[in-house]
């Protein structure tokens, strides 16, 4: 960029060069990663080079609707949250059917499992400890076999995130006769939906169920 200056001399010519944008990398096309990347388009929309890599062959989509698409009620295309318009208007590279297979720290570099690297300067990863043995992600078919086979061999069951799909999955395990605890980050639950007295309320029905 160039920009005139003027001084007690006159005006100057000044030349400024143009910060280059790093490259962010984001391994996984949900609802949390996306919803991250809108935040960050609001806060300092000229701060990265986005790049997003998604297994799935489609763009982001609300998979808490996952069940009136099974039940014939929407389609796939009614529940994408952010459709390949968005990516491309923002700016986003998005990367589908590939997943992640390697993060090479030192070199700032990832791997898919077709066996391409990508360099980054940031990466935003899904939380450390998802995949150990007894942790349990909610969404989809998959996992709820996966509890529901849990609830048949284990006693107790903490949940994190009171949203409504974290509750829904607290009386379902309640209901299979595991011992219920939810952890939830914010000051009363469903915080969305519902103001303080109405998240209280919700609390203290669920806790006369047994969930602590």
């Amino acid at each position: 960029h160039s920009m005139y200056v003027q001084s007690p001399q006159g005006s100057v010519m000044v030349t400024t060069a143009t910060q280059a944008k790093q490259k962010l990398a984001v391994i996984g096309n949900g609802m949390a990663g996306i919803r991250t990347v809108e935040e960050l388009l609001k806060i300092a929309p000229d701060k990265y080079d986005i790049t997003v890599f998604g297994t799935e062959p489609h763009p982001n989509y609300n998979r808490i609707l996952l069940s009136p698409v099974l039940a014939g009620e929407q389609t796939i295309s009614d529940i994408v949250l952010n459709d390949w318009d968005w990516y491309k208007d923002n700016g986003i590279n998005l990367i589908t059917g590939k997943t992640i297979t390697e993060i090479h720290r030192t070199r700032r570099e990832v791997t898919t499992d077709t066996g391409e690297k990508f360099n980054y300067d940031r990466l935003l990863v899904p939380i450390e400890g998802n995949k150990l043995p007894g942790v349990i992600s909610y969404r989809d078919i998959a996992d709820t076999e996966t509890m529901i086979d849990a609830a048949k061999l284990f006693k107790k069951a903490v949940v994190i995130g009171g949203g409504l799909l974290g509750l829904e999955a607290a009386n379902g395990l309640k209901l299979r006769g595991m011992d219920v605890t939810v952890v939830h980050v914010m000051p009363w639950l469903m915080e969305r939906q519902l103001d303080e007295k109405a998240g209280k309320l919700l609390q203290g029905s669920l806790e006369a169920k047994g969930i602590e």
